[in-house]
This record gives structure tokens, C-alpha cells and sequence, in this order.
């Protein structure tokens, strides 16, 4: 399973409640570009529209072989493919205050690009302080286990 982009900093700002594994529809231009590492998910997020669910604000750079009619735009908002009864259950955690749905990565699955995505709930400053803190104890743990074999 090859990652193409991961959104690290969700994992530091979120509190991952419950994770789906969500195909895209995307243009061929946009496949390409994926594929060669071209993407972003800096400040995505997933949004209702319709009954439907949405990944909004995903950045993918135009692929610069492709002529500029066969374009895509690099921010239009791309539909999530999911089994109806995912798309109820995230549709109704969302309607819960405090909750939102990000993506977490993109990474290929045979021939299909699938976002792994989550419902998440905003970390408090405390928290992300206790996340700095063990994050630094396990480095040293892991520093001092180097050392002394």
C-alpha cells in the first residue's frame, strides 16, 4: 500500500474517534498527479452536500504533461465513495457538536486511490502539551535503549 500524502498534523490537533476507508471520484489528470506525490491535504476537511459527502479543500497540483483542456480545477471538491449506511453514521455523528471529519491520508489499493478519513474531536491545549510530552519521553526511552543495548 503506497501513501501518497499524509495529514500529520490532524493526528496532533484531532482526537480520532472512528476511521472509514473511502474511495474518490477523480479525473485522470488528477490520478496522475496523485500518483506522482502532487497532493496536499493541509486543511481538508469532509463536507455534507446533498446526503452526499464531500473532500473539500484537498489540493492536487495540475499534472503539467496533460494539455491545459483536460485540466482539473486543484481545489474542486471531490465526492467520497461510501456504503450508504457509512455515509448515515458519519452524517450523523457530524450533526454532534464538537465533531468534524478529516482526512488522514491518501494511499493507492490495487488500482483505486482510497482517503482514509475520521471522525474527530478537537484536541484542548492541555492535551496537545501531554502529546508534546510523551512524544519526548518515548524519544529518549528509545535513545537511551541505543545506547545501552
Amino acid at each position: 500500500m503506497k501513501v501518497f500524502a499524509e495529514n500529520r498534523k490532524a493526528r496532533f490537533d484531532y482526537e480520532i474517534l472512528e476511521t472509514f476507508e473511502a474511495g474518490l471520484v477523480l479525473t485522470g489528470t488528477e490520478v496522475k498527479s496523485i500518483r506522482e506525490g502532487r497532493v496536499s491535504l493541509k486543511d481538508a476537511y469532509v463536507d455534507v452536500r446533498n446526503g452526499e459527502l464531500y473532500l473539500v479543500n484537498m489540493y492536487v497540483a495540475p499534472y503539467p504533461m496533460a494539455a491545459e483542456m483536460f485540466q482539473h480545477d486543484p481545489e474542486r471538491p471531490r465526492k467520497l465513495l461510501l456504503h450508504r449506511y457509512e455515509i448515515n453514521r458519519i452524517i450523523g455523528k457530524l450533526s454532534q457538536r464538537g465533531l468534524t471529519a478529516v482526512p488522514l491520508k491518501l494511499y493507492a489499493r490495487g488500482p483505486w486511490i482510497k482517503a482514509e478519513i475520521a471522525l474527530v474531536r478537537g484536541k484542548r491545549k492541555y492535551e496537545k502539551r501531554e502529546s508534546i510530552k510523551r512524544r519526548e519521553l518515548e524519544r529518549e526511552i528509545e535513545r537511551a535503549r541505543k545506547r545501552y543495548p
